[in-house]
């Protein structure tokens, strides 16, 4: 008796392309505000896109530039 295969199709995850220019024009502003590098900036901006992937779309540039500042004006221990 042959065994059934099962194929399992991978979708390409939807990128929002005005999200990743939000964060772009994120790093950007807050380089300036801050003084700081954008170097020191993308990968703080970067984490704060990822862990408010669940977010509506609409709201992600703001609440990750929100997000971003906050972190990065907060003392370091």
């Amino acid at each position: 008796m042959p065994l059934a295969v099962l194929q399992t199709v991978q979708t390409i995850p939807f990128v929002d392309r005005s999200v990743d220019r939000s964060v772009d024009l994120a790093v950007r502003r807050l380089s300036e505000e801050l003084g700081q590098r954008p170097q020191v900036v993308r990968p703080v901006v970067l984490e704060c896109r990822q862990q408010l992937s669940g977010s509506p779309a609409g709201a992600l540039p703001e609440l990750v530039e929100r997000l971003a500042r906050h972190r990065l004006r907060a003392p370091v221990d």
